[in-house]
């Protein structure tokens, strides 16, 4: 028997590990699972099971080997056979595996060979199903083996099925789950982690059986060609309850019904925000105050402070502000302080947009967590983001009732994993998105299970609106204190009319400094060949597609005739809509291979004077507009067809509601596009070069996105925070003003605020300008000299160098001649070659302190790699925007001086981007590179490098270059020691 204490004290710790917003009816039946698994029997499936667990040298299984294993026979409650041995790896074991594990050569010595080790444990596993955790990783070093693929075909992969089994748990990981439960401890060893999963085995069986009745027996039928290993699992579960019929819609409801919270009050109806003083906010940020009580190693930052009175400010006087805090201010907390106090008090909601999902995660899973637990009466938080990151209830019932099918070009066991998984957290989570429930989205196609805005069946959906997770989400965040979403979101929100999130009024817009370009894209009218090519395949003829499968249903209802009648008609429209873009699309792709412009595998056109005056222009805006009127009249019939139909539902009927809307849009776009009449965009078409077809794409875009946001956004805001570490430009912020639009507010309506960062970059920073280098234009010599630079860089730097091109030509051709020379030398050097992967290289190059990277334009920002990861960062050429650029080109027809009011400054911001990526905290030392002698010949180069966090910079000449490097690192090297 477990004392009462021991119990309290378990069910506290279960109640710890789940997520918040987790019904209190699952957190219950959580904390009885204990008890439960003692008792409960599950017959065969429990019968005669393998647990294993292998440790071995690293994570690779080509370069790594095994170096242990441990396995145990499992018969219900009892281990009835055990194997534990070591296994002798060809070279020693890394000095962090052993601090891991505590497995030394020693150990190891006298051990079998993996070969011998993998036999004996394949006699021992005898066939029998084998459990594991992270199973793929045990089974590939296992079967890496010779004799390996003999211990068993059949894997079960305890942490997928535990994200199946408890999905309201905010960690899987095995030391995870072995804690909360109650479980052995694990130690990464073979033996205690096979004890521990012994333990959990029996936890995750009861917590199946409590997953909503009908459900288990759904899952285990769907798709049944599909081998599946928790298939015999979970029809072995369900057969205890014969005949439980699964509803997913009473699931939502049950799941929904605890949510008695209040929507938050619009601000527009308050007269004015009540706020703490001053001294109240500021106090908040004294030694032994709330942000020391969230922060252990809490430091006080003037500049911390001074940016939350600004930011409280604001907020009281419904006023903007532009921020911009230097790295190490801290500025998230200085925001969310006195957000949370406004919304708290006013119960208002506050939002929060950033660029970047590593932004995001950190406030939504450490920083507003830790405020909630020091304020008074709690905060409360939700994310909000696009469509696409949350699952589609339809296409889950239709992918589990087998009328989808399955597009995975990889394993498709792994889609039936992913429906598990969603099923069992929609059942059990109110709110939530796909982003952190461990699917394996390179074998899943995310569009089978997501819907994308324009194809939300809506009203004819059984789960809208409530049910839904997407519009249930908008209708979370309407009672929540602080929402926090991404750039993207909040101007889709703008181009909808604020029909995609809650009235929020006040907003603080992190990251600020990408967000001209952002709302740009987001903004962007196109007619893409690909995208347009996808929707006249689902429409379909006669015969096949959505509209045949109306036909041949239509056929056998009452109203065969007229339902026939308008499906044929509409199917003969969208046939001949479908041949007018293709012929369309061919003369685009004519009237752009004149051009020698664009990138290495795009090219991109400006549609200007010249090329409208064009034969080739005008061949093309002959199709064009013929195509714009064969797919008005093909949206006209599906209409008809849709409006006929109305009374009905089905997945056809919904297929062919989205048709119409996206031919209608379409036929939209390209008479936008096509007449460019409208002056407020600048329109271009792209080829991509790598296809002989289908990569053609007319775009329209916003020109001045200040005018848009000043007309269409700001009047609706009360207070808009715009925040980043780099925003001014040679101190002035008139450069970003004029981007967001707020020097067409009054002169009141906002204020610029610059904060210095708390470290000190003229300490730990120097800025070395090659002054000596070729004029990048003159290529061969550039090259030549670059090539040259950058060995003596990071022969002198030992590694650890980033070097950020603004170029794939420049990148690759040098990585060829660099890469071996710095290989002989014993440094590695990786490349972003076309193709490859980013997070692994981003992963690659911060686990190995001295390898290098040459980069292209996702490493510019957002890359954090601080410490002896990144001594150096690289920049060969200044990063002004291509003079062939559409935008450039219609700036530079429309106004004098344009490249200076334009391109410059927006190159200085990228400069500091990219110098922001070396100084990621206080004890941080690294030089800046800046291989561009434009810096020092070009009256604009005073720009960049006044905009720079450093009060100086050396000048160097390029052959003292690395006789310079190796004396400032061994100076720091010297002061660090």
């Amino acid at each position: 028997m477990i004392s009462s204490a021991s119990s309290s004290r378990l069910a506290s710790r279960i109640a710890r590990a789940v997520l918040p917003g987790t019904p209190s009816a699952v957190i219950e039946a959580y904390q009885s699972l204990p008890d439960r698994a003692r008792t409960r029997t599950f017959g065969l499936i429990e019968q005669d099971v393998v647990v294993l667990d292998t440790e071995t040298t690293g994570l690779s299984r080509q370069d790594d080997e095994l170096i242990e294993i441990s396995a145990a026979v499992l018969s219900g409650r009892e281990v009835t056979e055990r194997f534990e041995t070591f296994v002798r790896p060809s070279k020693p074991i890394p000095a962090e595996i052993v601090e891991l594990t505590g497995i030394r050569d020693a150990d190891v010595r006298d051990a079998p060979p993996a070969t011998q080790a993998v036999r004996d444990l394949a006699r021992f596993v005898g066939g029998r199903p084998v459990i594991a955790h992270n199973a793929a990783f045990d089974r590939a070093f296992i079967e890496a083996v010779p004799g390996g693929s003999d211990a068993s075909d059949i894997w079960i992969d305890s942490l997928a099925l535990s994200r199946i089994a408890l999905p309201r748990l905010a960690s899987h990981r095995l030391s995870s789950l072995a804690e909360t439960f109650g479980c052995a401890d694990v130690s990464h060893r073979a033996g205690d982690d096979v004890r521990a999963l012994c333990g959990v085995w029996r936890i995750l069986l009861c917590a199946l059986a409590d997953l909503p009745a009908g459900l288990l027996r759904r899952l285990a039928d769907m798709h049944p060609d599909v081998a599946w290993s928790y298939r015999p699992i979970f029809s072995h579960i369900a057969s205890e309850n014969p005949g439980e019929h699964f509803s997913l819609a009473q699931s939502r409801s049950d799941v929904l019904r605890d949510d008695a919270s209040r929507d938050h009050v619009d601000a527009d109806e308050l007269p004015a925000l009540d706020l703490p003083a001053r001294s109240e906010i500021a106090s908040m940020f004294c030694p032994g105050s709330l942000v020391d009580r969230m922060y252990p190693s809490f430091e006080p930052r003037p500049e911390q402070t001074e940016m939350a009175l600004s930011v409280r400010d604001a907020l009281e006087t419904s006023t903007h502000r532009v921020i911009e805090a230097g790295t190490g201010v801290g500025k998230s907390i200085a925001y969310l302080i006195p957000a949370a106090e406004a919304a708290k008090r006013n119960r208002i909601t506050i939002g929060v947009a950033t660029k970047s999902n590593n932004l995001a995660d950190q406030l939504m899973f450490h920083e507003l967590p830790k405020l909630a637990a020091e304020l008074d009466g709690g905060l409360s938080f939700c994310a909000l983001k696009g469509s696409d990151h949350y699952p589609c209830l339809r296409k889950l019932e239709a992918m589990s009732r087998g009328s989808a099918e399955i597009k995975t070009r990889r394993d498709p066991a792994d889609t039936l994993t992913a429906v598990a998984v969603i099923y069992a957290h929609v059942c059990q989570a109110p709110a939530g998105d796909l982003d952190s429930l461990g699917i394996r989205w390179r074998s899943v196609s995310r569009s089978d299970l997501t819907c994308a805005s324009r194809e939300c069946a809506r009203r004819l959906c059984p789960f809208f609106p409530d049910k839904c997770l997407v519009h249930g989400a908008r209708r979370r965040a309407a009672r929540a204190d602080i929402v926090v979403t991404n750039h993207s979101l909040l101007f889709r929100n703008v181009a909808a009319e604020g029909k995609i999130l809650p009235p929020i009024r006040h907003w603080v817009i992190d990251e600020a400094h990408s967000i001209e370009g952002e709302a740009r894209r987001q903004w962007a009218v196109s007619v893409s060949a690909d995208e347009t090519r996808s929707v006249f395949e689902r429409l379909g003829d006669e015969r096949v597609g959505v509209l045949g499968r109306l036909i041949r249903d239509a056929a056998s209802s009452e109203a065969a005739t007229l339902h026939m009648g308008l499906a044929a008609k509409a199917a003969a429209h969208v046939c001949r809509a479908g041949a007018a873009m293709a012929e369309m699309f061919d003369a685009v792709r004519d009237a752009a291979s004149s051009s020698r412009t664009g990138g290495f595998d795009r090219s991109v056109l400006w549609i200007g004077p010249e090329l409208r005056a064009s034969d080739a222009w005008k061949r093309l805006d002959r199709f064009g507009r013929a195509a714009r009127d064969a797919v008005r009249d093909a949206a006209r019939d599906l209409v008809a067809l849709t409006e006929a139909t109305a009374d009905e539902t089905g997945e056809g009927l919904i297929e062919v509601a989205d048709g119409a809307r996206r031919l209608k849009d379409l036929a939209a776009a390209i008479d936008l596009i096509v007449c460019g009449q409208d002056d407020r965009f600048v329109y271009s078409i792209r080829i991509n070069r790598r296809s002989k077809a289908g990569g053609e794409e007319l775009v329209a875009e916003r020109i001045d996105i200040g005018e848009a946001l000043a007309e269409q956004w700001l009047p609706e805001v009360h207070t808009a925070i715009f925040t980043s570490a780099t925003i001014s430009v040679s101190g002035s912020f008139k450069h970003f003003d004029h981007q967001v639009g707020l020097d067409r507010l009054g002169a009141d309506a906002h204020r610029d605020l610059h904060l210095e960062s708390s470290y000190d970059f003229d300490e730990n920073m120097a800025v070395v300008v090659a002054a000596d280098m070729p004029d990048p234009r003159d290529r061969d010599a550039y090259i030549d000299a670059l090539e040259n630079i950058l060995c003596d860089v990071h022969m002198a730097m030992g590694g650890s160098t980033l070097t950020l091109f603004t170029n794939r030509r420049d990148m690759e051709t040098l990585f060829e001649r660099v890469e071996p020379r710095l290989a002989r030398a014993g440094l590695e050097l990786g490349c972003q070659l076309r193709g490859a992967p980013g997070k692994q290289l981003r992963d690659r190059f911060v686990q190995k302190t001295e390898s290098s990277l040459f980069a292209l334009k996702a490493f510019w920002e957002g890359f954090d790699a601080s410490g002896e990861t990144l001594r150096c960062v690289v920049i060969p050429k200044l990063p002004f925007t291509s003079p062939t650029d559409p935008l450039s080109c219609e700036r530079s027809l429309r106004e004098d001086r344009a490249w200076a009011k334009y391109a410059l400054p927006d190159a200085v911001l990228e400069i500091k981007q990219a110098a922001g990526r070396l100084i990621r905290s206080s004890s941080d030392r690294g030089v800046l590179v800046l291989a561009d002698s434009r810096l020092m010949t070009k009256g604009y180069g005073k720009k960049f490098l006044h905009s720079l966090p450093n009060s100086s910079y050396q000048r160097i000449e390029t052959a003292q270059m690395g006789r310079f490097l190796k004396l400032w690192r061994r100076s720091h090297e010297h002061r660090r020691g």
